[in-house]
């Protein structure tokens, strides 16, 4: 017998997320230990009349091909996945690592080799040209990571997933509408006081469309507008199964102009100096999940935590006004719980993670 709550989380995902219409190819990326919720997925999206097409993989980052590709091979993406990308009518990721460092094992070269390949459906997911979402679902490695007991892991996800999403989205539709008619947004907490211009941009609300679990809202500042600095002391930045710690960036006119790390150092300026875009903000999320309390070494997750802020370094959403572009985008995690504040047009809107709207 399936875990019931299997059935609820893909229908979640399949009824909700992308929403899937009669007719249409949706995308199901995975690895075999997501077994049970690949299945139910499968499912409900033949109940509504679609075709699934199912593409498993033992490691969604690294794997043997991008192990032992020639570096000109791997930055090109194969012609028949391409055409699968370009046509697909919806996409659902789900998370099952068998082991939690995955792509660790990739030299930073073929690291941003194996992101150039995935450039054509990035170039889809980012305007929301198509519907998408990215899911987890619980393994052993994840438990380990996040120093969980697997009950415990399970449990977590279950209760940071089936939620009212539709009395969520009210919720955060109150703090997007702040933002929204804000200019400028200022960010306070240790080590901490970064300047941002959201003027002209409208945010995204992810009541479960796009990440599952879901919990944020989330904008493309301007390019050009961040001055000043953020230290992210309270959790390690994690990207590519590479941990930084104590990362610090110094912004001026938009651009990371310094970077360092107690942690992790080397790593975090080669990732940084990838591409031109690379140094610049692609996205300012705002966590709102109040499902989601503690750090867990998984960003699905982490970026949702009520009462922080992350950054994104490199590519933007286009769908959201963003016009930076880079093969990277790292997400990195800020608690003002402890320490901070937030204000909008120099109104204090948030402080230690409480909402004075």
């Amino acid at each position: 017998m399936r875990d019931p709550r299997v059935d609820e989380y893909a229908r979640l995902l399949v009824e909700r997320s992308v929403a899937v219409q009669p007719g249409w190819q949706v995308a199901i990326r995975a690895t075999p230990l997501a077994r049970p919720l690949i299945e139910a997925v499968t499912e409900q999206i033949a109940r509504l009349g679609a075709y699934p097409l199912l593409h498993l993989s033992f490691e969604l980052i690294s794997g043997p091909f991008a192990r032992e590709a020639p570096l000109e091979v791997l930055r090109k993406t194969a012609p028949l996945q391409e055409r699968i990308w370009r046509e697909i009518d919806a996409l659902i990721s789900i998370w099952a690592p068998e082991n939690a460092n995955d792509g660790f094992d990739l030299s930073e070269e073929r690291q941003a080799a194996a992101q150039q390949m995935t450039a054509p459906l990035r170039e889809r997911t980012m305007s929301m040209s198509i519907p998408w979402v990215i899911a987890e679902y619980p393994t052993q490695a994840t438990a380990e990571a996040a120093g969980m007991p697997f009950a415990e892991l399970e449990q977590f996800i279950f209760d940071a997933v089936l939620l009212d999403w539709d009395a969520e989205a009210r919720r955060m539709r109150t703090i997007a509408d702040v933002f929204d008619d804000a200019d400028t947004v200022r960010i306070v907490g240790a080590a901490t006081d970064l300047t941002l211009s959201l003027a002209g941009r409208t945010g995204a609300v992810d009541d479960g469309h796009i990440n599952m679990p879901g919990g944020e809202v989330f904008y493309s500042p301007v390019e050009d507008s961040a001055e000043g600095v953020i230290s992210f002391d309270e959790f390690p930045a994690v990207y590519f199964g590479n941990e930084v710690a104590g990362a610090r960036f110094a912004f001026e006119g938009g651009k990371i102009v310094d970077a360092s790390a107690r942690e992790g150092e080397a790593f975090l300026i080669q990732t940084l100096d990838t591409d031109d875009g690379s140094r610049r903000v692609g996205e300012l999320g705002i966590g709102c999940n109040p499902g989601i309390q503690r750090f867990m070494k998984s960003v699905a997750f982490d970026e949702k935590i009520d009462g922080t802020v992350h950054l994104a370094v490199g590519n933007s959403y286009t769908s959201t006004g963003g016009k930076n572009e880079s093969a990277i985008h790292w997400d990195i995690v800020k608690d003002l719980r402890p320490e901070g504040q937030i204000y909008a047009d120099g109104r204090l809107v948030q402080e230690n993670g409480r909402w004075s709207l």
